[in-house]
């Protein structure tokens, strides 16, 4: 398998690695030599697919951490964090028919690697703060369920803005609006088959963004973000582990065959997590197996995601405080929309009182919390008693 010149791709270690380095090292001898800039190389990392002698599987990689210890620098010097693989064995998909499994697998693991999101974005805009990025994705949320969008929809647009953001500096709150909408715009002309029109984009601002801004900004985010607009968001993965889960017949992968009450339930968790700025310190497949440990026993997150307690652990823990306000509300039904089929309903993007539960959720973080194992996993969590819950406050209060 060819690989671009300048990437780094990982590979596992064997007995013969010495010998073949030497031998490697006298071809290069006789080649002529091409320096490649350490920045170059460093500027990507990739998963190689490799076989084992008996072709069953592919060969391990040793896991890494989340990010790299020794952050590098960008020429403006700011701080730049990749995430790197947590790769895992075999792969959790099925066999399928009209496509290699691994292959499927393995492309999905390397968008996680190209598509960096980090929350260090914030040292590069010192007037803004993390309550007015949960604002913006909150109303962006609600926006969505407004024009009956799809809830990848909704995750494009959060991606595209925090990315956004990772390149830019300086920027004044009251532009975020207009990156927001215009996130969702380029997200909806992506994601949906019947997106609504420029027009009302700028409608739904009240008079704050004009049609022509949003053209204007929507080329600039574009180059920006250098035309990379196909993440596999957190939505992606939680629909591949509730499929997974779930699947009776390997032939319609394709075909949802999971719940959908139990869907809505861990996709409003989602909706909540991703409103805190902390969100971003983890993986979108660490993030959608996380809540899947809250809905489901680690033996099933297992078996659906090839990740092991220490890899879900902190992220698990994080989302403890999520999952008791989300629990402490009302429990979320499935919404009936006008040309939408019941087929369809639960993958549309629905908006509750987010900003009081985060705030709630908040509340909670500054508790003490014990250690957590995978065995007191498994089921919803208990909502914490009348007396016990935090009193709810308004957005503003955060």
């Amino acid at each position: 398998m060819s690989r671009r010149s300048g990437r780094i791709t990982l590979q596992a270690r064997n007995e013969n690695a010495p010998e073949q380095n030497d031998n490697n090292t006298r071809k290069r001898k006789a080649e002529p030599s091409k320096k490649i800039p350490l920045a170059l190389k460093k500027q990507s990392y990739e998963i190689q697919k490799r076989w084992s002698e008996d072709g069953a599987s592919p060969c391990v990689l040793v896991e890494t951490p989340q990010k790299e210890l020794e952050p590098s620098r960008d020429l403006s010097g700011f701080k730049q964090f990749r995430f790197k693989n947590i790769f895992i064995k075999p792969s959790p998909l099925p066999c399928l028919s009209w496509a290699s499994s691994d292959d499927v697998w393995i492309k999905m693991l390397n968008k996680e690697l190209k598509y960096v999101h980090d929350k260090g974005f914030l040292q590069r805009h010192p007037k803004l703060q993390p309550k007015m990025r949960a604002i913006l994705l909150d109303w962006l949320l609600e926006v969505s369920e407004v024009y009956t969008l799809h809830r990848q929809t909704a995750y494009l647009a959060q991606d595209y803005f925090d990315r956004f953001m990772l390149t830019q500096d300086d920027v004044e709150k009251d532009r975020l609006q207009l990156i927001g909408i215009t996130a969702l715009f380029i997200a909806s002309k992506i994601e949906e088959i019947y997106p609504p029109k420029l027009h009302e984009f700028a409608y739904v601002t009240d008079g704050a963004c004009d049609e022509d801004e949003i053209l204007e900004m929507e080329l600039v985010m574009l180059k920006a973000l250098n035309w990379s607009l196909c993440p596999e968001t957190v939505i992606s993965w939680l629909k591949l582990y509730a499929q997974v889960e779930s699947l009776k017949d390997g032939l319609n992968f394709l075909v949802p065959q999971f719940s959908q009450d139990t869907y809505v339930q861990i996709t409003q968790l989602l909706d909540l997590c991703i409103l805190d700025i902390n969100s971003l310190d983890y993986q979108y497949g660490i993030l959608a197996a996380a809540a899947f440990c809250h809905f489901y026993s680690f033996e099933v997150v297992h078996r659906v995601s090839g990740l092991t307690w220490d890899n879900l652990a902190p992220c698990v823990r994080w989302m403890t405080p999520f999952m008791r306000a989300v629990s402490a509300h009302p429990r979320v039904q499935l919404k009936d929309f006008d040309k939408v089929t019941s087929e369809d309903r639960h993958n549309i993007q629905t908006h509750v009182d987010y900003l009081s539960m985060l705030s709630t959720a908040r509340q909670s973080q500054q508790e003490s919390q014990g250690p957590i194992s995978p065995v007191t996993l498994g089921g919803i969590l208990t909502p914490p008693k009348s007396t016990e819950k935090p009193a709810n406050n308004s957005a503003n209060s955060f």
